[in-house]
């Protein structure tokens, strides 16, 4: 697993499952991206993701879908077909398989959550409760390179952990600068997604383009042109959850914008080593259309 073509084989064809796993993907175009037979580089995936390629394709493809139950106003038929399921019959099979319910009694269920937290984030009767504060805002194309921790999002221990050989690398290769940006990236919602799959990028802006491939597990990505819901929340990273909370219980009734289908990204202005928990700043922006 450390021969640097196996590992460069491995990125490529995760890079190209992410973008189109909702699509269908067959072997021949597996084998096409990775330049290896099927049988070999699903062992290789296997030893690196602890999934095979197969399970990792249906498994983003129900926790997609359970992310359309939650947010989006489509059809259960209409999601099936959106994530690469053309009959739903078989949709509602793999989805109850995975979650325990069928699709509509997932939503359903969720909206009930969603009220229940609403209320008991609804101060005393004769309080007003503080409206949420954000802006509408656009981010421009640029490249970033990242390490991908995969776990519980809460457990910063071992996030601190992917950041700071994130650090050492860029600092090695002589990548780093006062003006650099660093961000998260968060692929996953830790409501769809267990901790052992849960995704979340540490990385920074790249200032030029590489002009060397990244070693390792380090990959580059290209953020696209996007709008973004832009909110600031004040206090320790163990808070946010919380904060994001907040968010998506009043998103339809106070923000009101449809949700893009890309990551939530997180920058963290003013940071340093000396600045207290208490005060950190993280700007969340959340993709919307």
């Amino acid at each position: 697993m450390r021969n640097s073509t196996q590992l460069e084989r491995y990125k490529r064809l995760i890079a190209f499952l992410e973008e189109n796993f909702k699509e269908d993907i067959n072997i021949e175009k597996i084998e096409a991206v990775c330049f290896y037979s099927y049988r070999n580089i699903n062992r290789i995936f296997q030893a690196l993701h602890n999934e095979t390629i197969g399970k990792y394709i249906k498994r983003l493809r129900l926790e997609k879908a359970a992310q359309y139950l939650l947010y989006a106003d489509i059809s259960v038929s209409e999601i099936a077909y959106e994530v690469g399921f053309e009959d739903r019959a078989a949709f509602s099979k793999a989805f109850k398989t995975k979650y325990g319910c069928a699709p509509s009694v997932f939503r359903a269920q969720n909206e009930s959550l969603l009220d229940a937290m609403r209320q008991s984030l609804l101060p005393q009767a004769d309080q007003e409760r503080e409206v949420l504060s954000f802006e509408t805002v656009y981010l421009p194309d640029f490249d970033y390179i990242f390490l991908e921790y995969r776990g519980d999002y809460q457990d910063l221990s071992e996030i601190n952990t992917v950041w700071k050989e994130l650090e050492a690398y860029a600092t090695n290769k002589e990548l780093l600068s006062e003006r650099s940006i660093f961000m998260t990236e968060i692929i996953d919602d830790e409501q769809i997604t267990d901790h052992i799959h849960s995704r979340y990028n540490c990385a920074f802006i790249l200032e030029k383009p590489l002009d060397f491939m990244p070693e390792g597990l380090f990959r580059t990505k290209s953020h696209s042109y996007q709008k973004y819901a832009k909110f600031v929340h004040e206090g320790a990273p163990t808070s946010s959850v919380e904060f994001y909370n907040r968010i998506f219980a009043f998103w339809m009734e106070e923000v009101a914008l449809e949700l893009a289908d890309t990551s939530i990204l997180e920058f963290y202005p003013h940071y340093s080593e000396s600045t207290s928990p208490d005060h950190m700043l993280t700007e969340i922006y959340i993709p919307v259309q």
